[in-house]
């Protein structure tokens, strides 16, 4: 007979391996790993007739260097799995016919990337273009379905983009020559003698006729009117856009005989035009001048009359649609990025869809009734979904991420609101650790978005759900200059890089640590990239609070940033309150490297040797000043990447990179 001492033992041996059990059953957090397992959905268009949603769905190839994408079809009725439409690779922009009968598309097939049309019935995709010079930009559908209004970026002495270039023997310098203030993109690196110009395609003969070829300026945001007979653009036509000039004016082309005519805007840039169901009004952005609000007018073509609809203070405005009887657009807004409808009443707006989430891709039916749209969280990828179009009966279509995030312990985020010194109200947003236990004191991550405009909020970020994972705390705050809070915020940082936006951060540190007494202030970290990253070096500069910190795509200097980023003189002039010479003092004591002997932070620094936003030499000015001062530091170039890196990098580069930073900070836990 067992003693009671020994079924007392026994019986505790039975609950720790109950328990046991159950800790091995619940789900582990995200891990970089993960990410090549995502299924990314993007681009829903919604069928003229409101029957049918066409995506776009990419996966990591199997090599992990790249992504592959297909168009899929899936039914509006709720009841009809999701089908794969095409089987290439590289198939992306599905776009509908007027009539609903077919799917056009681009892809990078047959070792070019052209324009194919396919029948939704099924059949084989034809390609409707030849282009073997310059490349698609972007296309439409005309009205009628007879023909596409192409975009393409091409040599303006190229007569017929449809015809091989001629290869001339004689060796040639391998040179480029530069005359422009913009001389390179993030995009495409050193930019060449391209411009985006405008071309109708003959679906039927496949002719290819220029309407617009420019030299000197480009077309930007063409779309054809609802009747065919028109399309609307926006450009610079002084040539001032590659000397970094601000504005821009809407344009009237007539596609029977080639008449362009501007339109009567204000001074300043507007962009982005929209017509209205009857094709009798304009809807557009405008801004006054660079760092001016953006704005929505309404312009009736044939009068001229002109209203603003929207004065831009409380909403930034992005993407404009017009269907059925009032425009919608969506918006950054205290986190989430919800879909709104305008009113005729100038700046009366609803909220329709979106709160504590981010909508993007929205397009809607022929009649405006029902819309397309992705939505995604924090613990959700994005999937498409389907609403009428007044925003009621919102259903959800597609749920390719759901097995592989059912398998994970993924947490939403904890938002707070505090004020700042400045009278304006700020949010916090906090993640929990994964398998967070009361009495356990816990290290916290203070991850600073880029910018400093955007936001961030209820947006799918993989990497912090990766580093609550480990066992941290993140904790973040759209700072002033951050998007969705009106404009007087975002405005708040002009002229006061390394002032407001590093108290606000340092602010919500404090908040953060007063709110919840398991987090551990002596083991805070400090990641961020692009602004963020400059704020990581700035807030070394300023305080030895932080265990460890990586920075990314950072700025050491801003006297070496203006002179070799993407943006010319009179941007940055205009952001800095004057060049080098008019404002010297500003640039440089602004500049973490001014103040690098006061480092003693652990950092590590991330960086990309084909950024053209932070150039690499940003990253190695930091590392330079850090190894003179002994301060405990290390480097990684990814090679072939941009700014982009921590979004559209290679997957292998993706994933190599969050590694590197948890890597980092559990080398000073």
């Amino acid at each position: 007979m067992l003693s009671i001492l020994s079924k007392l033992l026994i019986a505790l041996l039975l609950v720790l391996a109950v328990s046991g059990a159950l800790a091995d059953d619940k789900p582990d957090g995200l891990t970089p790993e993960d990410y090549y397992d995502f299924q990314f959905i993007s681009d829903p268009q919604m069928a003229p007739d409101g029957g049918k949603v066409a995506f776009v769905r990419a996966t990591v190839s199997d090599d992990r260097e790249s992504r592959e994408s297909a168009i899929w079809l899936v039914g509006t009725d709720g009841e009809t799995e999701p089908r794969r439409f095409t089987r290439g690779d590289s198939d992306s922009q599905p776009r509908w016919s007027p009539d609903g009968q077919s799917l056009a598309f681009v892809s990078g097939r047959d070792d070019s990337t052209q324009l194919y049309v396919m029948p939704v019935d099924g059949g084989e995709a034809q390609a409707v273009t030849e282009i073997e010079q310059g490349s698609i930009a972007g296309f439409e559908w005309l009205p009628g379905g007879e023909g596409f209004l192409l975009t393409l970026n091409l040599d303006p002495a190229v007569d017929d983009p449809t015809q091989e270039k001629e290869e001339d023997e004689t060796p040639e310098a391998d040179v480029t020559l530069i005359d422009r203030a913009v001389y390179k993109t993030e995009s495409a690196g050193l930019l060449d003698d391209s411009r985006l110009g405008l071309w109708r395609l003959d679906r039927e003969s496949g002719e290819l006729d220029a309407l617009l070829q420019p030299s000197d300026w480009q077309v930007h945001n063409a779309r054809v009117s609802p009747d065919g007979e028109v399309v609307a653009f926006n450009a610079d036509r002084d040539g001032g856009e590659f000397d970094g000039d601000f504005n821009q004016d809407l344009y009237l082309l007539t596609l029977e005989d080639g008449d362009v005519r501007r339109l009567d805007t204000p001074e300043g840039r507007s962009e982005m035009a929209a017509f209205s169901p009857d094709g009798r009004d304009l809807i557009f952005h405008h801004h006054n001048d660079r760092y001016e609000p953006t704005q929505i007018h309404r312009l009736d073509i044939a009068s001229g009359d002109r209203a603003q609809w929207h004065d831009g203070m409380d909403l930034s405005v992005g993407n404009l649609l017009w269907a059925g009887d009032q425009p919608h657009f969506q918006a950054d807004y205290r986190g989430s990025r919800p879909i709104f409808h305008l009113s005729d009443e100038g700046n009366d707006w609803r909220m329709l869809l979106g709160e504590a989430a981010s909508i993007s891709g929205l397009s809607l039916s022929e009649d405006g009734r029902r819309m397309a749209y992705t939505l995604e969280d924090e613990v959700s990828l994005a999937e498409v979904y389907v609403a009428d179009g007044d925003g009621d009966n919102p259903r959800r279509l597609t749920r390719f991420n759901d097995e592989l995030l059912a398998e994970r312990s993924l947490l939403p985020l904890e938002r707070f609101e505090f004020s700042t010194d400045g009278d304006f109200k700020l949010d916090g947003f906090l993640l929990r650790p994964v398998g967070f236990e009361a009495g356990q004191r816990y290290p916290v991550i203070l991850n600073i978005k880029g910018g400093p405009g955007g936001m961030w909020g209820h947006q799918w970020f993989h990497e912090k759900q990766m580093m609550a994972a480990k066992g941290y705390a993140v904790i973040f705050t759209n700072y002033r200059g951050s998007s969705g809070y009106g404009h007087a915020f975002s405005d708040a940082v002009r002229l006061d890089y390394g002032g407001v936006d590093f108290r606000d951060n340092m602010q919500l540190v404090d908040e953060a640590l007063a709110r919840h007494d398991w987090m551990d202030e002596d083991r805070l970290y400090v990641t961020g990239g692009s602004h963020g990253g400059f704020l990581t070096n700035w807030i070394t500069t300023q305080t030895d609070r932080f265990r460890a910190a990586v920075t990314q795509r950072s700025v050491a200097s801003w006297l070496s940033e203006a002179g070799t980023q993407a943006f010319p003189p009179k941007f940055m002039a205009a952001e800095f309150g004057g060049n080098l010479w008019e404002n010297f003092d500003y640039y440089w004591s602004r500049s973490p490297l001014r103040y690098a002997d006061q480092v003693t932070t652990p950092t590590y620094i991330i960086h990309s040797d084909q950024d053209q936003i932070t150039p690499i030499g940003q990253g190695q000015e930091w590392y330079y000043a850090l190894l003179n001062n002994e301060v405990e530091t290390g480097m990684a170039i990814f090679h072939g990447e941009g700014h982009g890196l921590s979004r559209a990098g290679k997957p292998v580069n993706l994933v190599k990179r969050l590694q590197l930073i948890l890597d980092w900070f559990e080398r000073y836990e």
